[in-house]
């Protein structure tokens, strides 16, 4: 999704910012880590593909993607790059069954094993919903979430998510925020 060229969203401990560029290297590095490929349910791309994978996101209308800085490095350092932390994004069809327009499928990482159980997943998650509603109509989210995955489950259901479904083909459970 295209976005402003100096949009950055503030929180206390994070900043948001479109997935450019840029960030692509780094975001190939985590996504080396066999535990991330396997809770983000991601296959391993090559360097190129991740590129061109970005490239397609920045411009598919359908997909909202953000980088997560961790807010004291960037303001100490001005550098996105170093910054990073992780990732969130919003997917705007409806993959319900009702196909709601005001649902969106919402994801977070935190990539950086340093910067995880510190607040800024939940603080990245909230930044990022209230942008859906102010911006994109979004009034509803749907997490779909690894069932190994505890944390990120506890996380969700900290921030007012109920269970919806379970799949065991997937592997996975759904949550729903309305």
């Amino acid at each position: 999704m295209k976005h402003d060229v100096g949009l950055k969203i503030f929180g206390e401990r994070v900043v948001l910012v479109p997935y450019r560029r840029e960030h692509v290297a780094k975001y190939h590095d985590w996504m080396g880590d066999a535990e991330i490929l396997h809770l983000t349910g991601s296959e391993r791309l090559t360097l190129q593909e991740e590129f061109e994978m970005q490239k397609t996101w920045e411009e598919d209308a359908d997909k909202c993607t953000f980088i997560i800085l961790n807010r004291d490095l960037y303001e100490k350092s001005a550098d996105e790059v170093h910054s990073m932390v992780g990732d969130t994004n919003l997917f705007l069809n409806s993959n319900d069954d009702n196909h709601d327009e005001t649902v969106g499928e919402i994801e977070i990482m935190i990539a950086d094993k340093k910067f995880r159980r510190k607040g800024l997943a939940s603080e990245a998650l909230k930044l990022m919903m209230d942008y859906a509603r102010q911006n994109l109509g979004k009034r509803k989210f749907l997490a779909k979430i690894k069932q190994d995955n505890e944390s990120s489950i506890k996380l969700f259901e900290r921030l007012g998510y109920k269970f919806v479904s379970k799949s065991d083909v997937f592997e996975e459970i759904t949550l729903l925020y309305e």
